[in-house]
């Protein structure tokens, strides 16, 4: 099992808990080893990203995903079939949970369930006052005046 021990980030360090969890969680979910469903994650863009999981036999009404506190959760629930008698079942509809974290300002924009592949579109939208920005150099744009209401 690999361990970190993230004590120097928290002694020097202020709002990187999420960050910390984050490699928690990270390390946590490699040991699990729950590899189901499948799934791939695209860059289409420098802002555009798009998560394409495999999710064969389930509908959308079985499908359901949601965004609360920077993480995107994808769960599926496969409704109950009638009597089925099967001689060998090999198609894996059990349900799952998949959840992956957003960076800041990532937003999902759309979703689709294409043969059997559910993608999920994302952009990231950086706020105008966030975006770099040049600032000019002028002559005489700040003006100091020199406090004389005290003798030196």
């Amino acid at each position: 099992m690999n361990t970190i021990d993230l004590t120097p980030l928290y002694r020097n360090s202020i709002g990187f808990d999420r960050m910390a969890s984050l490699l928690d969680a990270a390390f946590r979910s490699d040991a699990a080893g729950n590899g189901y469903p499948p799934y791939n994650i695209e860059s289409l863009e420098d802002a555009r990203y798009a998560i394409t999981l495999a999710v064969a036999g389930f509908a959308e009404g079985d499908l359901e995903i949601n965004v609360e506190g920077g993480v995107l959760t994808v769960s599926g629930r496969k409704q109950e079939e009638g009597e089925r008698r099967y001689l060998h079942r090999g198609i894996a509809n059990r349900a799952f949970e998949r959840k992956f974290n957003l960076a800041e300002h990532v937003e999902v924009t759309g979703a689709r369930l294409e043969n059997g592949l559910l993608t999920i579109d994302l952009v990231k939208e950086i706020p105008e006052a966030m975006k770099p920005r040049r600032i000019s150099i002028g002559k005489g744009a700040l003006e100091h005046q020199r406090d004389t209401s005290y003798a030196a």
